[in-house]
């Protein structure tokens, strides 16, 4: 029991605070928006998540683990989550900041929050990898039951999905300190980061091709 508090405890420090795209994009969307966009750009990611688990929990109960570990498959998905890193990340650099940032006149709508936090941890092949890990390592405790296996981890990712809006939260309080130029800062910094991010996987993943 003590072992799966553990494992428990492990999983949601990883996922909330994996200094990854969604991260940034979750801080950046919570800072300029409030905690309310930053909620449902948490909750497309905490969605990815449960995505993930579902089809590894799968192809490991089918004993398909290679597929995932194959590194010509991990290639192509590195330099696909690359590529479009990217894209977001210079869509930051285009966005214009109001003289005001507590008046968001133009707050981005529901589905292309939860469409862009799904995405940009669906793409990132260090999801699936730890997602492989998190699997194989409780499997064994639940005997491989694919049933024991979805509850323990639907609970485990109610636990995330709270974490994570408690840190849109947070980030929002800030907002109300911010000057327009310290914002287009933090819309640049966002943008390089997941820029980098999108570079380094293209970089990283094309030589292993």
């Amino acid at each position: 029991m003590l072992s799966l508090i553990y494992q428990t405890i492990v999983i949601v420090i990883l996922l909330s605070f994996s200094f990854g795209p969604a991260f940034f994009a979750l801080l950046n969307t919570s800072i300029k928006h409030g905690t309310r966009e930053g909620a449902l750009l948490a909750i497309g990611v905490v969605l990815s998540d449960l995505f993930v688990c579902v089809i590894v929990i799968y192809l490991i109960s089918l004993g398909a683990t290679k597929f995932i570990q194959d590194e010509q498959n991990q290639g192509f998905m590195g330099i696909l989550a690359g590529i479009i890193l990217v894209v977001f990340g210079s869509f930051y650099f285009k966005k214009e900041v109001k003289a005001d940032p507590n008046i968001d006149l133009h707050a981005p709508k529901a589905s292309g929050l939860l469409l862009k936090g799904f995405f940009l941890n669906l793409l990132n092949p260090a999801v699936w990898l730890l997602w492989l890990g998190n699997v194989t390592a409780v499997s064994k405790t639940f005997d491989y039951s694919i049933v024991k296996m979805f509850v323990y981890f639907g609970i485990t990712l109610g636990l995330v999905l709270t974490v994570e809006i408690f840190k849109a939260s947070l980030a929002s309080k800030i907002k109300k300190y911010l000057t327009a130029k310290l914002m287009r800062y933090i819309n640049y910094t966002t943008g390089a980061l997941l820029i980098s991010f999108g570079l380094i996987l293209i970089y990283n993943h094309y030589f292993k091709l």
